[in-house]
């Protein structure tokens, strides 16, 4: 059985980190959201996978290649306008030859879900409950058997949530034949799946117990934690003395963590890093590859991607920083609003008590820059020296 996984799409509600890349290849613990997928996938003991690219399709195909790092075979069919998700998956039909898994690339699922689902006999659609159902798709059951598929409506009668995880038979391809463009102006494969019930075609549905959406930056935090929280311990770096270690922390190969660094975890450090001297990691922090955590540094519960700079007098809480970043001395993100509210961006109500920053890559600040609760940075951006900044600041911009 194959695995086709729906990757071309740019993810505009992730802005501004995927101004620079695909959504599916966010950091989540150090691993691209679609490496996890994959690796998921083969657990269930499916290992030949087509990858539908589009945006930014480079770097998926870069990082990726043929599959067989992983131990897997991956092929890749170019959607080179992303037309939507039903128009994705015919255009791999001359690859397939019998039932296939599809799933949208920017979810996390678990292997045994994806082993259940994969000995379905008949189109599925796995669901999970939810008590919160903005945005999503929502489906309408009788007993196990799906008749209707609400999409993002205000008051759905049902709390069962689409994953974007299914079981194909060839039978979809007839039904995305007839499939009209949405409101959106795209060919939903939820539009495709309602013409097959209401056809009198039977689709069932399959309850899951684990699922990671992944729709807006502050949902890269929640699905940080709960990755971390499986964490092991590991040293492939060097540890210098005076260095105090509590809970699990995994410090990958060449990277030095300096005298008086105290590191509370889960956390996890990646590959040629120089943490320290006298910093304080604290639990739910992944640090990428080639990133310098320096004196008198506080980083809390947040996601510091690959060649990242916090190096003198920086307080991190609760946010993300993209590749490249360079946090000038004295730079503070604050997480917590005077009120104690949850955190808004703009329309958008992140759930979150506690929410700094996203900075997309290549930003640079100056020294004594404040950054207030749930600001977004556009990649290569420049914020002078004593700058107070909010709010949405778009790529390119600078600062003063």
């Amino acid at each position: 059985m194959k695995a086709i996984i729906l990757a071309a799409g740019e993810g505009s509600r992730m802005r501004p980190l995927t101004y620079t890349r695909p959504k599916v290849m966010l950091p989540i613990a150090n691993k691209p959201i679609l490496e996890h997928l994959i690796l998921e996938t083969r657990e269930a003991g499916i290992t030949d996978f087509i990858l539908v690219v589009g945006y930014h399709d480079e770097q998926v195909r870069s990082y990726f290649s043929n599959g067989h790092r992983w131990s897997v075979n991956i092929s890749y069919s170019n959607q080179r306008r992303q037309l939507g998700t039903a128009d994705a998956v015919r255009m791999v039909e001359g690859m397939i030859d019998g039932n296939f898994l599809m799933m949208n690339g920017d979810i996390i699922v678990d292997r045994k879900d994806i082993s259940a689902l994969a000995s379905a006999i008949q189109t599925t659609i796995s669901v999970i409950k939810v008590k919160d159902h903005t945005g999503l798709g929502m489906i309408e059951l009788q007993q196990d058997r799906v008749v209707k598929i609400h999409e993002k409506v205000e008051n759905p009668p049902t709390d069962l949530a689409n994953t974007g995880l299914y079981f194909f038979t060839p039978d979809i391809f007839s039904a995305i034949k007839k499939t009209p463009t949405s409101p959106r102006g795209e060919y939903e494969i939820t539009s495709s799946l309602q013409i097959m019930i209401d056809e009198g075609r039977e689709v069932s549905c399959h309850k899951i117990g684990h699922w990671l959406d992944l729709s807006y930056p502050w949902h890269i935090l929640s699905a940080n934690e709960t990755l971390l929280s499986g964490l092991t311990s590991e040293n492939n770096g060097n540890v210098e003395n005076n260095v105090t270690l509590n809970g699990k922390v995994s410090i990958g190969a060449r990277s030095n963590v300096r005298s008086g660094a105290y590191i509370e975890g889960p956390v996890l450090i990646g590959e040629d890093c120089e943490i320290g001297p006298n910093c304080y990691i604290r639990p739910f922090t992944s640090i990428g590859d080639h990133c310098h955590v320096g004196a008198a540094v506080e980083i809390k519960n947040s996601v510091i991607m690959n060649g990242a700079k916090v190096p003198h007098l920086n307080y991190v809480g609760d946010s993300i920083i993209g590749e490249g970043c360079n946090l000038g001395a004295g730079t503070k993100i604050a997480n917590l609003r005077f009120d104690e509210k949850e955190v808004t961006i703009g329309e958008y109500n992140t759930g979150r008590r506690k929410f700094g920053a996203v900075l997309g890559d290549s930003v640079k600040t100056g020294i004594n820059v404040s950054i207030n609760t749930g600001t977004l940075i556009g990649n290569n951006t420049f914020i002078g020296p004593g700058a107070i900044v909010g709010g949405i600041i778009n790529p390119e911009s600078k600062v003063f």
